[in-house]
Order: structure tokens, then sequence, then C-alpha cells
């Protein structure tokens, strides 16, 4: 179930190295540079008739069969697996948890909710106080009563605007503030990065091995808190699972991209030993135990291309006006949608479109992006909020530069186009383009 998983999950990049460690442990597999011959077809009848005559060989293949039957129980304790491997929580997800336990003030939430959503990767806050006041419209102090309260979660160090005050704020929570490792970080920060030890015993008036000593705790704090819940770094080299192409008869279809896929099979050579090993026991145990684990592989691959590919039929489906006419067409999608239809859990589908991207006639794009919530507009009709962030950001980029326009006027457009939208959730939408407030947008 694990290896399932493992294969499930990795992009095509990553999937031919896990294969090849497998094929290293694992000596009855090869990969043909030819297609299947009718010898091989013979194997699988072989294979069958295995089953019949051995008890081993018959209860392997009622576990691993595609054919076989399962219980209700078994696939609850199936499903219960795959639910139970979870996906990583992000650090906005694991902030906001915090912040609606730690207080119930609406102003503190509100700009709470705009610092959180200002964090780069690696935990910082990436705007100034006024910034996050004008966008939250709160006042200054209560922006910094926020900032304070978010930098007691966890992880600690979170929400500091700079190097040396994640430190310090870690230094604080581990009792050590007023200490030698204080005085270092917040003086000698520069001298500490070129290991300058005697300068700093010198500057602090201390001996080096208390300042060696106290450098190595320091080393021992974290200089990026949030580099937990950072996602994965993209490929350097994106290899798209699929593409989304137009057939003869104008319709959307879709072509995997099989070719990075190792095909594999079982060697001949071991096929012939296990016909042999009748006298030998253990050879015999040894080669059935490396063959239908082979076997078992070989399965997980064609499922693996199988889900993704009915979860990408699934998404032509229902994404024809966005292959017809771009991103603007981009409807609302869940993933339990898809699952539904597919017939697995949305769990399975979560994990089957992981750091995976296809090709459509728009360019290349993560299959996750056709994951999105939406908005029903005055007309009945529904937009995902993608197409919403891309009418923002539109709007905002024809705007005159001398008067550029509050979140309240671009509540008001999009709701005369129909959208009805909350201011604060334009001021969202906004952050997540990296888009300035109005007042620091003026130009002029």
């Amino acid at each position: 179930m694990q290896q399932s998983l493992h294969l499930l999950q990795a992009p095509v990049l990553e999937l031919r190295a896990l294969v090849q460690q497998e094929m290293q442990s694992n000596p009855v597999l090869e990969e043909p540079h030819e297609e299947p011959t009718e010898q091989e077809e013979d194997w699988d009848h072989e294979l069958d008739e295995m089953r019949r005559n051995d008890e081993d060989w018959r209860d392997y293949f009622s576990q691993t069969s595609q054919q076989r039957r399962v219980s209700s129980d078994d696939q609850e304790k199936r499903q219960f697996f795959f639910d139970s491997l979870v996906e990583q929580e992000s650090l906005a997800d694991h902030l906001m948890g915090q912040m609606t336990l730690a207080t119930e003030s609406e102003e503190i939430l509100r700009a709470g909710e705009e610092i959180i959503g200002n964090l780069d990767e690696k935990g910082f806050l990436k705007a100034t106080l006024q910034e996050v006041a004008n966008s939250s419209r709160t006042s200054l102090e209560t922006t910094g009563q926020a900032l304070s309260l978010i930098q007691t979660f966890h992880p600690p160090g979170i929400a500091a605007r700079d190097l040396r005050e994640t430190l310090l704020i870690q230094l604080k929570q581990k009792g050590k503030e007023g200490g030698l490792e204080w005085g270092i970080v917040s003086g000698c920060l520069d001298e500490l990065g070129r290991k300058r030890f005697a300068e700093i015993a010198k500057k602090l008036e201390n001996t080096v091995e208390r300042v060696q000593e106290a450098a190595n705790y320091i080393s021992t704090l974290q200089p990026r808190p949030g580099a937990a819940f950072a996602p994965d770094q993209p490929q350097n080299v994106i290899q798209p699972e699929a593409a989304i192409v137009k057939s003869d008869d104008g319709k959307w279809i879709v072509q995997m991209n099989h070719d990075p896929v190792p095909r594999l099979r079982i060697c001949d050579t071991y096929k012939d030993l296990l016909g042999k090993s009748e006298k030998d026991p253990n050879l015999r145990d040894y080669l059935k135990d490396k063959i239908r684990s082979g076997k078992f592989l070989i399965k997980c691959l064609h499922q693996r291309q199988d889900t993704i590919e009915n979860i990408l039929k699934e998404i032509v489906a229902r994404q024809n006006d966005f292959l017809e006419t771009g991103v603007s067409a981009l409807k609302p999608l869940t993933m339990s949608q898809v699952a539904q239809v597919v017939g697995v859990h949305e769990t399975t589908v979560s994990r089957a479109i992981a750091n995976k991207y296809v090709q459509t006639p728009w360019g290349i794009f993560p299959i996750k992006f056709f994951f999105t919530y939406g908005y029903q507009t005055d007309g009945g009709q529904t937009m995902s909020n993608t197409s919403i962030k891309e009418a923002i950001g539109d709007l905002i980029n024809r705007e005159d530069r001398a008067k550029p326009l509050a979140d309240s006027e671009i509540v008001k457009i999009l709701g005369e186009r129909g959208i009805p939208l909350a201011r604060r959730t334009v001021a969202k939408y906004r952050t997540e383009l990296r888009i300035l407030p109005s007042n620091l947008r003026r130009n002029g």
C-alpha cells in the first residue's frame, strides 16, 4: 500500500528513480526495449496455472488480482489507510487556526489575517505595519497587537521582519531574554555570521569559550521558521503527465505521456528458473516472492496512469470553456466532484494530482490549478475565484495611476458586472496577487 501511494504521488520525473530503486532490489524485473511478445502472454497463462495449483500463489492472487472482490471491511480498512495519510497543513492554515483560538476581537482577527497573508515561505512578514493597517482597515495600534499575538504562535519566531527579530523571539520564548545569547543576536549578528568570537567576547566583555557556547546554542534556533510548511520546490524541468488536445472531430481529448513511465516485465531467465526450482524450496519461495512483488509494481504503474487519465478526462468534460477561451472562463471545481465520477475518494484525487502538470492550449498548468472554489453571479452563472482574481488584476492594470481604485471601488465595479463580493474578499485576493493597497499605488 505504501508503494502504491508513493507511485501515485510521484511526479513523472521522480517516477523513474523510484522504479529504478525497486529494480535494483528485485532482480526479476527488467525494462524491455520491444513490444510484449507472445511468450509473455503464455507466461500470464502459466501464472494462472500456478495460482490454481499452489496455495501460496492462490493467497497472493486473492490479495492483489485486479479482478478480486474485496469485502466492505477490506475496503473500509484500505480507505482508512489512504485517509490517514493527510496532506501537509499550510502555514497560513496553521496560524489562522491558532488565531481564531487566541482572540475574539474582530479587528485583531482582521489585521491578523492580513499579516498572515503577507508572510513569505520562510515565515517573515513582507509588509509594513502601516500597509497591513491600511489593507485591513484597522488602526496601527490594533495591527501591532495582532503582530505581537502572532509572534507568540507556533512555529517559534514566526512573523518576524528579519533574521535578528526571529532569533530574538525564539530566545525570549526559551527564557533567554537578556542573556549572552540575547546580547550576541542583538548587537553582534554580523560578527556571529563571520565567527569572529574573539571580537564578540571583547565587545560583550565575556570569554571566548562562553561566546562559543552561546553561538552553538543560537545555531540550534530556526532561521526560517516557516520552512517546515513551505511547499515542495518546483522541479527545474517540468514534464507534463499529459496533453489536452483537439481531436480530428473537434473534441478535446487527453493524451497521456507514457514515454517517461517505465514499462516493466518479468525477466524470462527467472521465469525459467522458477520452473526448475521444485527441488529447492528456498529458491522457489524467494523467486515467488520477487515475482509477485514485481507483478504488483507493474500493476501499480498501470493504476497510476489510469487514475491520472480518468481525473484529466473529467477536468476536460467540466472545463471546456477554459480550453476554448482561456483562464477567464475557468469554472469552479472541487476534488469531491471529480472523485464521485472517477470512483475514488477525494484524498486519492488530491494525491494523484500533487506536483503534476498538464499541457493545455494556454500553456502548462499544475493539475491542481483546475480545482478552485467560486461564486455565483447575479445571472445565475458560476465563476471560479481564479477568474475573479484575474478580473481584479485586470481592473488594477487598467486603472488611472493618479487615481488608483480602492478596494471598495473594485467591489462596486464587480457588483455592476453581477459579481457580488465583500470588500474583505477583494482585499484578500489583491494581497494574494501581490498588489499593494491603492494609497501605495498612487503616482503623482
